[in-house]
């Protein structure tokens, strides 16, 4: 018995991940409710480290929020343009600012994704690596992403901000800690290529360069 998808099925799967997109641009028409609660049903049926679900995602709804939340990334944006030039040169620098890094002031919703409190409690496939809380918050992300691409919707992960503050500003308990702001919204065009690579900031590697076998290998494919 084979429990394969059909040849269509399996086609549109591997569609969504090929052309899902990190968007920075987006038309400011609002996304209808049932629409939205349909994207956030398919991020909670992510897989999660011994079903922890350490995921829980705030939705921003007032516009005073929102334009407190753009502050911290743009003082981010600042921070993060100086370690740059610091670490390799201001040429480099100024190339990050032209760069467009969110779209939080222009897309339809915005949503922050989280991790919950009390985390220490799920031991299960956590004790040697407890960051596994994360790893099971970026697939719920990531099933956001892959399904807002299948809706026509874009989205942005915006990881340019100081957690603490957003966490203070979100009144978030101690022990939370806030992973993304993700930005969701209709757009123009969905970008043919990551947009840092069609900006020129960086290429993409690939996948043999990430492939190894029985063991750790360096450039030259010798252990």
């Amino acid at each position: 018995m084979s429990f394969a998808y059909s040849d269509a099925d399996k086609a549109a799967i591997y569609k969504v991940m090929a052309e899902r997109r990190d968007m920075r641009h987006f038309l400011p028409t609002p996304i209808a409710p049932e629409l939205l609660q349909k994207l956030l049903h398919a991020a909670h049926h992510a897989p999660s480290v011994g079903l922890m679900q350490p995921w829980r995602f705030i939705r921003i709804s007032d516009a005073t929020l929102r334009q407190s939340i753009h502050k911290l990334v743009d003082e981010e944006r600042k921070h993060t343009a100086q370690a740059i030039g610091e670490v390799e040169n201001t040429a480099r620098m100024a190339e990050f600012m032209r760069l467009k890094v969110e779209g939080i002031l222009d897309c339809g919703e915005v949503l922050v994704a989280t991790l919950c409190d009390q985390r220490e409690k799920h031991i299960f496939g956590r004790r040697t690596l407890p960051e596994m809380d994360l790893a099971s918050v970026s697939c719920a992300i990531q099933n956001l992403w892959l399904a807002a691409r299948a809706e026509g919707i874009g989205m942005g992960w915006v990881s340019l901000f100081d957690p603490q503050q957003l966490a203070k500003l979100l009144n978030m308990p101690e022990g939370a800690k806030p992973v993304a702001i993700l930005c969701l919204g209709y757009v123009n065009t969905f970008y043919k290529s990551p947009m840092l690579v069609e900006e020129g900031w960086t290429t993409e590697k690939p996948l043999a360069d990430m492939l190894m076998e029985n063991g750790w290998q360096n450039n030259e494919g010798q252990l």
